[in-house]
């Protein structure tokens, strides 16, 4: 399969499968007489993974490391499962500062909601903050 019709199959761009090729995540494919890349079709469900690790918010490298220990021809199980423990980890901590930030963002809200614009000072830029 050449790159504009895997591209098209697996809902990406051909630069996106370029660069994947440049930083390891697919293999270099065989190549035609004339130059052209040929992909072969189970491609596709590596790319899939790909995707899947980061809607999970996985990153790239990460998902490289989870390729290489399977294209060694050991299973990344024990792998995935402690990169998403540490992602879990992560967003409970981004939770967290999201849930401060409303709760600061609330605060100012109301307080502006009973400001009297008139009293705002020049050098304040604006009280509300």
């Amino acid at each position: 399969m050449r790159i504009g019709e895997l591209a098209e199959a697996a809902g990406t761009t051909t630069k996106t499968l370029r660069y994947y090729e440049s930083i390891g995540l697919l293999p270099p494919p065989n190549r035609t007489p004339n130059g052209y890349r040929d992909y072969p079709e189970n491609i596709l469900s590596r790319l899939d993974f790909i995707r899947r690790g980061q809607h999970a918010g996985l990153s790239l490298a990460h998902i490289g490391e989870i390729l290489r220990i399977r294209d060694n021809g050991q299973t990344p199980c024990a792998h995935v499962s402690a990169l998403l423990t540490d992602r879990l980890t992560q967003l409970d901590h981004q939770i967290a500062v999201l849930m401060q930030l409303r709760q600061t963002v609330t605060q100012l809200h109301d307080a502006s909601r009973l400001a009297d614009p008139s009293t705002c000072h020049a050098d304040a830029i604006c009280s509300n903050l």
